[in-house]
């Protein structure tokens, strides 16, 4: 049976008028009749017509959009015919940096029929879309000569498929949850070699991040809620965990880091940018946590925690928090840059976010010198640079007051002027880098009078009254 002669019986059904002849489908229910004749409901139509042009099929209606049948490596699918396939090309741009095609094609069908095979079992599968609302809604006829629960067991093996993440990272934004690719490569690059901080502060923040996922049996023999590490015979919350630290000092690779290492390990990485959504933002966060709970066990990372909690949602954010639902296998892992910023109830309530990282301040010498000897490591394979010992001790002592941020700054602006410079007369790098972190320091110093000649400002009048 071709797809032409479903497009035909469906037409014919659906548009022609009613001559006040008998009813093809003949039910117990009167009103079941009309309503099929009538082409009132376009997929109760499919459904009889299907059953009409294959009565020794079962037929299972999916209306699932998070099913990706099409796509799912477990089955093959060959078009029962290739020319009556109903569809629309879209044009999806790639990224110019990696890519060497501009983009690629993408095919949105609203009418097909399909030979699948999967397991050893041979289905027919249509394909059509309808109008829904504003919108559209494409829903998936399997077709299987005998029982549904071939066709449901299909059906959950897809699902399945299509519910696990194929290096991606799950994003929620605009009240949806979407898989990342991007995210996923961006995750990739990094590395807990690429983190500056000092070891003991390195191997702390590993410890209880991964020390919660391996303690999972400890957890039930002790006949407690997955919910806390034991370290050093001190029951420490490793449940919720905030990182705060000055802007621009690691928190971000580090961040990555751990969605890369968790990811890894099977543990799947969830991120939030906003709550904010055409749906509420209580309605966001239900969804998240829902989603998390579903995934666990898992790494929930709410960056600029407190962009995203505020007065108005914090009630209802604490509730999905240590409410009724258990969050049992969920790291939630915080960041801020205004820790004085969080509502009490987050930063000094017990069992919520209980363990609280500042190793993200500015640094002191001993980092900043490790930051410039990765540096240092970085550029050992170019010739044209030299970069001794010396230079990163004086780099470090020169820096106080820096972020990693203005530190990578005065590297990254030194090369750009060392790899543009024209002529002969091409400095060292030394004293292009020197220069730089004399200009940045110059700047921060301003800046910091600029802030202190505001703060004094605003005081001087309740200062005189």
């Amino acid at each position: 049976m071709s797809t032409k002669d479903l497009e035909d019986a469906f037409i014919k059904v659906t548009f022609e008028e009613d001559n006040g002849s008998e009813h093809q489908f003949n039910v117990a229910d009167p009103f079941y009749d009309p309503w099929v004749d009538k082409g009132v409901h376009a997929l109760t139509v499919v459904i009889q017509l299907l059953r009409k042009l294959y009565p020794d099929y079962s037929i299972v209606a999916a209306y699932d959009g998070n099913i990706n049948i099409l796509g799912y490596p477990g089955a093959i699918a060959q078009p029962l015919s290739p020319s009556e396939i109903i569809s629309k090309v879209y044009f999806v741009p790639l990224a110019r940096r990696l890519s060497r095609v501009p983009g690629v094609l993408v095919d949105d069908i609203s009418f097909g029929g399909f030979n699948l095979a999967w397991d050893k079992h041979d289905f027919l599968l249509y394909v059509i879309k309808f109008p829904y609302g504003f919108s559209q809604m494409t829903v998936h006829y399997i077709l299987h000569k005998g029982a549904k629960d071939l066709s449901r067991a299909f059906l959950v093996a897809a699902g399945a498929w299509s519910d696990q993440l194929h290096e991606e990272v799950l994003v929620f934004d605009g009240g949806f949850w979407q898989k990342s690719h991007g995210l996923w490569l961006e995750v990739q690059k990094a590395n807990w070699e690429d983190v500056i901080l000092k070891d003991q502060f390195k191997t702390a923040l590993k410890k209880d991040i991964y020390g919660f996922f391996d303690s999972e049996e400890l957890y039930k023999s002790l006949a407690i809620p997955w919910k806390v590490c034991v370290s050093n015979g001190l029951s420490l919350m490793a449940r919720a965990r905030i990182l705060t630290r000055t802007e621009g000092n690691g928190k971000t690779i580090s961040m990555k880091a751990v969605m890369k290492d968790c990811d890894t390990r099977g543990y799947a990485p969830l991120y939030v940018k906003t709550f904010r959504s055409w749906r509420g933002e209580e309605a966001s966060m239900a969804e998240v946590f829902t989603k998390a709970r579903q995934m666990a066990p898992c790494v929930l990372i709410l960056e600029d925690l407190d962009a995203l909690i505020n007065d108005a949602n914090r009630s209802f954010f604490l509730n999905q928090l240590d409410g009724l639902e258990g969050n049992d296998g969920i790291l939630i892992i915080g960041s801020t840059n205004h820790f004085d910023r969080l509502d009490p109830a987050l930063n000094n309530r017990p069992s919520r976010f209980d363990r609280k990282s500042s190793l993200f301040d500015d640094p002191d010498e001993d980092e900043r010198t490790l930051y410039v000897k990765y540096w240092q490591n970085k550029l050992k394979s170019n010739k044209n640079i030299e970069f001794p010992d010396s230079l990163v001790q004086e780099v470090a002592s020169k820096t106080d007051g820096f972020s990693f941020a203005y530190l990578k700054e005065a590297f990254v602006s030194s090369l750009v002027l060392l790899a543009g410079w024209d002529g002969d007369d091409k400095p060292k790098f030394s004293k292009i880098l020197l220069a730089e972190v004399k200009a940045l320091h110059d700047q921060l110093d301003k800046d910091k009078g600029k802030d202190a000649t505001s703060s004094g400002q605003c005081w001087c009048p309740l200062a005189a009254g």
